[in-house]
C-alpha cells in the first residue's frame, strides 16, 4: 500500500511516501522524502527531496502555495527523485491537522462536513489549519478519487479529565470550545506506544512522561494509554519555556502591558509566540544548538536562557508526577530531546530523590529508541525518536483497511 503523508506547517511543509505491507511492528524508511521550505527567501519557496537515489534542491516562486505544492508531489514521478510511475499508484493520503477540536477525538476520513470544520477550526489554529488544508485541496485537485485522512494533532488529549481540561474561569467559556486541548498527540501517543514495545510492557500497565522537546515543547501524563494531563493548552503557547514561545505566564503581565506600554493583541502575539522563550532571554536564537554554543563562549544571557529552560521542565516534570502519582518511565523526543544531551541528564539529576539514575555514556551517546536509565533506576528512561509521518502513515494504513 503506498501512502501519501503531508504534515505542514505555517512555514514548511513536510512529505513522506511510505509503502506499507501488513508489517507495522516497527518504523519503515519512507521511500521518499520532501521539504518545502516557505521562508527560504523572500518570493522564493525551497524544495528539498531526499531518495535513495540522492538529494535534489531546487527553487520556485511561492505566490501560489498550492502551486508549490503541487510541483513537490511531481518529483515522485519525475527525473532523479522518481518513486513511483504515476500519482494514481497512492492508495491514500493523511495530512497532519493541528486541530480537532471538541468534536474530531480520533483521525477520520475527510468528507466536506470534515474539511468545513477544519476550516471552521482555524480560528483556533489561525496559522496551521490552513495550511492543512491547502494540502487537501491539491490533493482534491490532483487524486479526486483517493481517500484523505485527517490525523488530529489534538486527539490524543481529547479524553482529557474534566479536572485537567477545564480552566478557572467562568465556566460558561468551556461551554465556547476554551479549553485545554493539548497539542503534539501524535507524537505522545506514538512514544507511548514505541516505550511499552521497547520495554516489552503491556501500556495499559505504564504510568509515563513524555516529553516532546523541539522549538515547540510540551509535557503529557499518560497512565493506562490515556493521557491524563498536558502542559500545553487551549493554544501551543502555554506549559513550558520554548524556543521562541513564552509558555505559561502570569497573565497579570499581558494586562500590564496592554494598560501601560501600548500594546495590542498582534503586539502580544509577536512577543509571546516569536519574541520570547530561548531566543527572547538570549537575544541570540531560538535554537538550542546555538545557545549551546553561546555558553561555551561565556554568554551570560544564553546560560540563564539554558537554565530557566531546565528549570521549566523540572518544574513541569514535577507537576505530572504529581497527576500520575509515580511514574515508570520518562521518555525524552523531538530535536532538543533526542540530542541534548545535557539537558537530559539535568532533568533526571533533579530526580535523583526519587531513584532516577542515567548511563553517562549512553546518555552522551543520544542512542535512538533505547534505554539509558542505569540498571539500578527505579525509572526507565527512554530516547525516542520523533515518527510523526510514520504514525500519520499508520493511522492511513488502519482507515483504509476500514474503507475498503
Amino acid at each position: 500500500m503506498n501512502i501519501l503523508v503531508l504534515n505542514a506547517g505555517s512555514s514548511s511543509q513536510k512529505s513522506c511516501l511510505y509503502q506499507l505491507g501488513s508489517q507495522l511492528s516497527s518504523p519503515l524508511e519512507p521511500l521518499w522524502e520532501a521539504k518545502i521550505d516557505w521562508t527560504h527567501h523572500e518570493g522564493f519557496a525551497e524544495i528539498k527531496v531526499k531518495t535513495k537515489n540522492g538529494v535534489v534542491e531546487e527553487e520556485y516562486p511561492c505566490q501560489d502555495r498550492q502551486r508549490v505544492i503541487s510541483q513537490m508531489l511531481e518529483t515522485l514521478t519525475q527525473g532523479k527523485t522518481q518513486v513511483i510511475d504515476d500519482l494514481a499508484a497512492i492508495d491514500i493520503v493523511g495530512h497532519r491537522v493541528v486541530h480537532g477540536g471538541q468534536d474530531y477525538r480520533e483521525s477520520i476520513v475527510i468528507t466536506p462536513q470534515v474539511q468545513k470544520a477544519i476550516k471552521e477550526l482555524a480560528t483556533f489554529a489561525p496559522q496551521h489549519n490552513p495550511a492543512n488544508l491547502e494540502g487537501i485541496e491539491v490533493i482534491e485537485q490532483l487524486l479526486p478519487n483517493v481517500p484523505q485522512v485527517a490525523v488530529f494533532d489534538t486527539a490524543f488529549h481529547s479524553q482529557l479529565p474534566l479536572s485537567a481540561a477545564t480552566y478557572p474561569i467562568p465556566y460558561e467559556y468551556f461551554d465556547q470550545g476554551i479549553r485545554r486541548y493539548g497539542f503534539h498527540g501524535i507524537n505522545h501517543e506514538y512514544c507511548a506506544h514505541r516505550t511499552a514495545q521497547l520495554l516489552q510492557r503491556d501500556l495499559s500497565s505504564l504510568r509515563l512522561i513524555t516529553c516532546h522537546l523541539g522549538n515547540g515543547c510540551s509535557l503529557a501524563a499518560i497512565a493506562g494509554g490515556k493521557s491524563i494531563d498536558t502542559t500545553m493548552g487551549f493554544t501551543p503557547l502555554e506549559g513550558l519555556m520554548m524556543g521562541s514561545r513564552s509558555g505559561s505566564v502570569d497573565p497579570g503581565i499581558l494586562i500590564h502591558l496592554l494598560r501601560h506600554n501600548n500594546y495590542d493583541a498582534d503586539k502580544l502575539d509577536q512577543m509571546l509566540n516569536k519574541d520570547s522563550g530561548l531566543k527572547g532571554v538570549s537575544g541570540i536564537s531560538n535554537d538550542m544548538r546555538e545557545i549551546t554554543q553561546a555558553i561555551a563562549k561565556g554568554n551570560q544571557r544564553a546560560q540563564l536562557a539554558f537554565d530557566m529552560y531546565v528549570h521549566s521542565l523540572r518544574r513541569h516534570v514535577g507537576a505530572m508526577l504529581g497527576v500520575l502519582g509515580g511514574l515508570d518511565c520518562l521518555v525524552f523526543s523531538g530535536g532538543v530531546g533526542e540530542n541534548q544531551a545535557d539537558i537530559r541528564a539535568a532533568v533526571c539529576q533533579a530526580f535523583g530523590f526519587m531513584g532516577v539514575k542515567i548511563d553517562d555514556k549512553k546518555n552522551a551517546a543520544s542512542p535512538a529508541d533505547e534505554d539509558i536509565a542505569s540498571p539500578d533506576s527505579t525509572v526507565r528512561v527512554l530516547i525516542i525518536a520523533a515518527q510523526e509521518d510514520w504514525a500519520i502513515a499508520t493511522e492511513c494504513w488502519r482507515q483504509q483497511k476500514g474503507y475498503s
